[in-house]
């Protein structure tokens, strides 16, 4: 059995690079280097190299064995492929949940909307991602689908690169309506309103222009 404290150490290198890489902190093209990443982490190089295979994985970094690792570029066909497999699974979610919430997940989603218009006013991208993967979480983690969350969690960062290079005030203030009339239909437990819109949420991402 793998020890609590290496996987830690792998979760805490993986969250940290994917992060770096999804604020363009690490920009595309950008030559990744394992030891230079443990030093800044403060981390060994095995938990980096383990990160590293894993973003891989994911499309984020790419690598050529001997010879180099980079942070891929955003690739507006990759970019739509993850935003259609993201916008079917929270479908599902909205699908499997919305009949079920409790007036506090209604709550917590109203909540999320405030804080995501909040940020968008101010131009705060980090804070606006944030909101709103706690907006459409709580469909997620009311349906108690592991295999669900996990598919978003995958796939999501690659929309999010796209989405904070290409960030506006204006698209921030639509995406507010419509987080409105969402909660409505889950206020109003309107299953197949509360999917559509869900549907027309995150279509929108797929329809973006590069």
């Amino acid at each position: 059995m793998e020890r609590v404290e290496r996987r830690l150490l792998r979760e805490t290198a993986y969250e940290s690079i994917r992060d770096a890489v999804v604020r363009g902190d690490l920009a595309p093209g950008a030559v990744v280097n394992s030891a230079e990443l443990a030093g800044r982490l403060g981390l060994s190089r095995a938990p980096v190299r383990d990160a590293l295979a894993r973003l891989a994985g994911e499309g984020l970094v790419e690598t050529k064995p001997q010879s180099y690792t980079r942070v891929t570029e955003v690739l507006p066909r990759e970019v739509r492929d993850a935003a259609a497999v993201v916008r079917a699974m929270h479908e599902l979610a909205a699908a499997t949940t919305v009949a079920q919430l409790t007036p506090g997940d209604v709550a917590a989603m109203r909540e999320a909307n405030r804080r995501f218009e909040a940020a968008g006013r101010r131009g705060d991208i980090d804070a606006a991602m944030a909101a709103d993967d706690e907006l459409h979480g709580v469909l997620v983690r009311a349906s108690g689908n592991r295999a669900l969350a996990a598919t978003i969690e995958r796939y999501t960062p690659l929309i999010r690169r796209l989405e904070r290079l290409q960030f506006a005030r204006s698209q921030a203030r639509r995406s507010v309506e419509r987080h409105d009339d969402l909660i409505a239909a889950c206020a109003a437990g309107d299953v197949p309103e509360a999917t559509r819109l869900t549907s027309l949420i995150w279509r929108s991402l797929e329809e973006r222009p590069a």
